[in-house]
């Protein structure tokens, strides 16, 4: 298996691996990154891809207090994992509140909105097409 980085950008100066046999993923320190970083003070929101391959995709979000995603779709599973702070995540058919340790799972192509009652971090997994059968 070949190993895969993420090349630096002006925001996040060394790059991190993304992909290899094993990945080691120090979420407080990315989440102590994500809000060091002018994205987090010039927006409502930062993120930062902690692992990325065929089949998955793992993101560290970082939202403001009211800070909401507005509705959309995923052509994959998610799944979604709270680590701080509390979100309202809405469907046509139901609305949930997650709190921290709290998490949920949402099949794809559902639509769904995610809104900040808290400043929240939550951990995003999502399927990519090749996993999906």
């Amino acid at each position: 298996m070949e190993e895969k980085s993420n090349d630096p950008t002006p925001q996040r100066k060394e790059g991190h691996l993304l992909d290899a046999p094993l990945v080691f993923i120090d979420v407080p320190a990315f989440t102590a990154q994500l809000k060091q970083e002018p994205a987090w003070e010039d927006s409502d929101r930062n993120t930062i891809a902690v692992f990325k391959t065929d089949g998955m995709r793992i993101v560290l979000v970082a939202l403001h207090a009211g800070a909401e995603m507005a509705k959309h779709t995923a052509n994959g599973h998610i799944s979604i994992q709270v680590l701080e702070g509390e979100i309202k995540f809405t469907t046509a058919s139901e609305t949930v509140e997650l709190n921290t340790g709290q998490m949920l799972a949402l099949h794809e192509r559902i639509p769904h909105s995610v809104l900040a009652i808290k400043e929240t971090t939550f951990l995003l997994t999502l399927t990519t097409s090749s996993a999906i059968k």
